[in-house]
């Protein structure tokens, strides 16, 4: 099986509130055998992300104080309408401090109460997102979100807080390309979880038009 090339763009930087090394370590294992990561924190590599050289781009950007240029925010435009995928995980989300990238992911981070144990549920049974995986328990951040109103998703995962369910991942489409969200990935502990490298696994695959 020829392997998939994968973009992976984060931040190391000692202000960094999810450093990227820890979890490129973790994903490199996920992905072993069916995708390769090139590994990027330069921002400007969105601007000529390409589908001839790449399937997806796994955002686990942390850019909560900084906006992306126009041409940075055209690239990755460019590139999921034009059928590449795009995988967000946990702070990857904040891609969508731009209203056009808003629109690709389908939502915006809003806060998080404290870091505390969670319990995940998947919201339907049959899914290729969700195939071998089963409700889980991890410690990880309660991330709430604001959705985009005019843009069709499927929330296939949510977790409970404060007695009620809350959305933690979801899939939508872009154009000819594959978005998908994943809640949890705080540290690089969380993407030791049986359930989650898997969750990754299936997004990485859906995205890629690999399952």
């Amino acid at each position: 099986m020829t392997e998939k090339h994968i973009l992976l763009i984060g931040d190391d930087h000692s202000g960094a509130w999810h450093p990227l090394k820890p979890v490129q370590q973790e994903l490199e294992k996920i992905l072993e055998g069916e995708f390769r990561l090139t590994v990027t924190q330069n921002y400007d590599d969105l601007s000529t992300l390409d589908t001839n050289e790449f399937a997806l781009c796994i955002s686990y950007a942390d850019i909560w104080t900084r906006a992306l240029t126009p041409e940075q925010i055209a690239g990755l435009l460019k590139f999921v309408a034009g059928g590449g995928g795009l995988l967000a995980i946990h702070n990857g989300i904040s891609l969508a401090g731009s209203y056009e990238l808003l629109q690709v992911i389908g939502a915006k981070f809003v806060t998080h109460p404290p870091f505390q144990l969670l319990d995940f549920y998947r919201t339907m049974k049959e899914h290729p997102l969700l195939q071998g995986v089963e409700d889980f328990t991890v410690e990880e951040e309660p991330y709430q979100f604001e959705f985009d109103p005019f843009t069709p998703r499927t929330v296939f995962l949510e977790y409970e807080h404060a007695g009620k369910r809350w959305p933690s991942a979801w899939e939508q489409n872009y154009g000819l390309g594959k978005v998908v969200y994943l809640h949890p990935g705080h540290r690089a502990a969380s993407f030791r979880s049986e359930a989650i490298k898997r969750l990754i696994l299936n997004s990485a695959r859906w995205v890629s038009g690999r399952s």
